[in-house]
């Protein structure tokens, strides 16, 4: 029986992750159907007598189940669950949510659709066994979190049992992702692969797969050192197992610090902090050190850095450059597999996707991946060998490369389609949700800003300023009285010297905050006494000040008060930016498709001039989020069809932007149905949206309420927002009693500052 881990306490942020999974339904992963199922003709096609077709035509032709069944685009992630992340053996149930959370992974990265399977044999034997049964169901099967060696001999028994993919990503992921990133260091140096001296930090199946996959590349054996947690392997050292024997050498070398010494690269998949400097030293000139370990590297990149200015540095961190990240490697490589019906995963395809890798990194970054961090220029050299795991490139670009290789070399079922059609294709499938939310989670990590969460006495914002803190999102401050809210947050497990907290009234800033706010409204009926009763109590009003003042990049408020008590606070003390107006928006993610709605709750009935303002409004939202804005002014008329005096408004706003002529499309009147139909142009060939809108600018903030409140409970979307935008500095509002998920994500996007680049006129 596998250990069971000791019962500790659950942190702040584990408490986050259980009810992440818990709520509002157990689990990541549903199913829908891909065909409709609404009427009795779509039940007897679906079943039965209709699917007595494709029976007969697979029992005919057995490769025919990948015209007619969803095999050529399922994964199955199987696991045993002894080797669950770091730790350990948990058994087959306890890895579900990271099987869950792989499959996931497929789906957002490159449109696969995965099945968790979780095995509970940890036999070999009976392992293969269950899983070469009902492995043919699926066009491949990603292999995870199984224990080294018993993973290397499951592998290879089951790439000869079945005809499909088998990919233990454990091994080959990071093999793949160092490779790519060992081609360019070796260029960078001047270096070839048949001169590199390597050594090896690691004898698990990670390590060993990324030193085989390289000697397949070029690396000579007799130049490659292996040194694992007992030292050096060398041959006639006992209890090795025979993948790891295959590597023994001949040497006298018997330690770590003894074999890097003059080594060209260093290969760490073994442990933290056991790199020394004095080794880093040793090395040769230029060298190349990926301490791969997670989350901490053999050595801290600070540390090499202090060792030796000219190494070429790579960890499996996402906060130093050149990270190892699987997914990098696994959607593409599969996604190219199965698009081929490729038989198995083989060593050509592996290297066809790390040469791709490498070759994507040379490449100009385009400006949205640099924006995401920071706007830091990436740039090929010494700290970017490595492709981000943000770039939008990588589903167009790795797997037909993934996918000739595996023509090239006899192990496709079909032909690879025209790489420029192929590519066309490979971009639609691009999921739109994982972008922005990419993009938005890669900036805030970047820019590290200071956000105030206003309610800092609540117990669900002291959690979430907590997540936001500990994910590494940025700085959190409290408001709050400080005996208060250190009582919640001893009550939550949360350290009380963890965040700081500013009481309002003993504020160093309180008198600075009610001089200005005092000449700011004393022509407004405030007494200069209400002013400072403002500053002393309202925390909204002091958090502001914060923020105006510069001692806080964005605030988030509203747990305690309805948004429209809160937004009043906040615009005592914040004007709109220049040239802005201030509007709420929402974002609705279903089925691959974001759409920004606006406005939702600032302006009831907006006239003309502030109907064309929030679509410009709207457009310089979708451009901070990474998407093209095609905005649509809605209606229940579409181009004077059905008239009425109620769409005249929304006539007029187009005309205003027709004498603004702002370089974003928009269009309207038009109804939703004809706004979000690909096919418009067959009956408007003269609309003016190139493609289905994503920017929906409603007549009235009640139509816009309903229209995101149908596409959640009815559609299914995905809502986040309202966003308050069009302030002169950031502010987030979120709804009465929000859960934490929200109240962080919404300190998320004070920090990501979504009306950054102001008006899109």
């Amino acid at each position: 029986m596998p250990k069971k881990p000791k019962p500790d306490a659950p942190s702040a942020f584990d408490l986050e992750a259980l009810a992440f999974h818990r709520e509002p339904v157990p689990g990541k992963l549903g199913m829908s159907p891909t065909k409709p199922m609404a009427t009795q003709r779509d039940l007897s096609l679906a079943y039965s007598p209709g699917v007595a077709a494709p029976v007969k035509a697979i029992a005919e032709n057995p490769d025919a189940v990948y015209d007619y069944t969803s095999k050529g685009n399922m994964v199955a992630v199987v696991s045993n669950g002894t080797a669950i992340l770091g730790l350990g053996n948990l058994g087959a149930m306890a890895s579900k949510p990271v099987m869950e959370g792989k499959a996931v992974l497929f789906k957002r990265f490159a449109d696969i659709d995965a099945v968790d399977v979780e095995v509970s044999y940890t036999d070999p034997d009976r392992f293969v066994d269950c899983v070469a049964g009902f492995g043919a169901s699926f066009g491949g099967i990603n292999l995870e979190d199984i224990k080294s060696p018993e993973c290397f001999e499951i592998e290879a028994r089951l790439r000869e049992a079945l005809d499909i993919p088998v990919f233990h990503d454990d091994q080959h992921g990071t093999a793949i992702i160092a490779a790519a990133g060992l081609i360019n260091a070796c260029d960078l140096t001047g270096r070839k692969f048949e001169d590199l001296k390597v050594v090896l930090v690691g004898g698990g199946a990670a390590g060993l797969s990324v030193l085989e996959l390289v000697q397949s590349m070029g690396v000579r054996p007799e130049n490659a050192i292996v040194v694992d947690k007992d030292g050096v392997v060398y041959e006639g050292r006992d209890g090795l197992h025979p993948r790891l024997a295959s590597h023994a050498r001949k040497t006298k070398l018997r330690t770590l610090a003894e074999a890097v010494k003059g080594a060209d690269c260093l290969l760490g998949l073994s442990a933290g902090g056991i790199v020394s400097q004095a080794m880093v030293k040793s090395m040769a000139a230029d060298p190349i050190i990926f301490a791969m370990a997670n989350p901490e590297p053999e050595i801290r990149p600070e540390k090499i850095r202090e060792a030796r200015s000219d190494a070429i540095i790579a960890t499996g961190r996402s906060d130093y450059p050149n990270q190892v990240n699987n997914v990098l490697g696994f959607p593409y490589i599969f996604r190219g597999a199965l698009d081929v019906r490729a038989r198995t995963i083989n060593e050509e395809m592996k290297i066809a996707a790390a040469k791709a890798l490498a070759a994507l990194a040379r490449e100009d970054v385009p400006d949205e991946v640099a924006e995401a961090y920071g706007g830091e220029a990436l740039r090929y050299g010494r700290d970017y060998i490595i492709p981000t795991p943000f770039d939008p490139r990588l589903i167009a670009w790795i797997p037909p490369f993934v996918a000739r290789a595996a023509v090239d070399s006899g192990v496709a079922r079909i032909e690879a389609k025209d790489d420029d059609s192929y590519r066309q294709s490979l971009a639609r499938r691009a999921d739109p949700t994982a972008a922005l939310q990419q993009r938005v989670a890669a900036a805030i990590r970047a820019s590290q800003k200071t956000i105030v969460f206003a309610e800092g006495e609540e117990p669900s914002v002291i959690r979430a300023a907590w997540s936001f803190q500990n994910q590494g999102l940025g700085k959190a401050i409290l408001v709050g009285r400080e005996a208060e809210t250190k009582a919640n947050m001893r009550e939550l497990g949360v350290p009380e010297d963890a965040l700081e907290i500013c009481n309002a009234r003993l504020s160093d800033q309180n008198y600075d905050y009610a001089q200005f706010l005092y000449g700011r409204l004393q022509r407004k009926g405030f007494l200069k006494r209400d002013v400072q009763r403002l500053v002393n109590t309202n925390r909204n009003v002091f958090s502001a000040c914060m923020v105006k003042f510069g001692d806080a990049d964005g605030m988030v408020t509203g747990v305690t008060r309805h948004s429209n008590m809160a937004l009043a606070d906040i615009r005592l003390v914040l004007d709109p930016a220049p040239g802005g107006r201030v509007i709420g928006v929402k974002a609705a993610i279903s089925r691959g498709r974001t759409l920004l709605i606006g406005d939702v709750n600032v302006t009831e009935f907006p006239e003309p001039e502030e109907l064309a303002d929030i679509g410009c409004e709207l457009a310089a939202v979708a451009r901070r989020f990474g998407l093209t804005p095609r905005v649509a002014f809605l209606s229940y008329s579409t181009f004077g069809n059905p008239p009425g005096e109620r769409t005249e408004k929304v006539k007029a706003a187009v005309r205003i932007l027709d004498q603004r002529k702002p370089d974003f499309e928009y269009e309207g009147e038009m109804a939703a149905d004809v706004a979000l139909n690909p096919a418009q142009h067959e009956l408007y060939p003269f609309s003016r949206l190139s493609q289905p809108a994503n920017v929906l600018v409603m007549p009235a903030a009640h139509s816009a309420s309903i229209a995101v409140r149908l596409l959640k409970a009815a559609g299914g979307a995905t809502v986040i927002g309202p966003i308050l935008v069009g302030l002169e500095k950031p502010a987030q509002i979120v709804r009465l009693g929000a859960p934490v998920s929200d109240i962080v994500n919404s300190a998320g996007l004070a920090a990501f500052d979504p009306s950054a680049q102001g008006l899109g006129r």
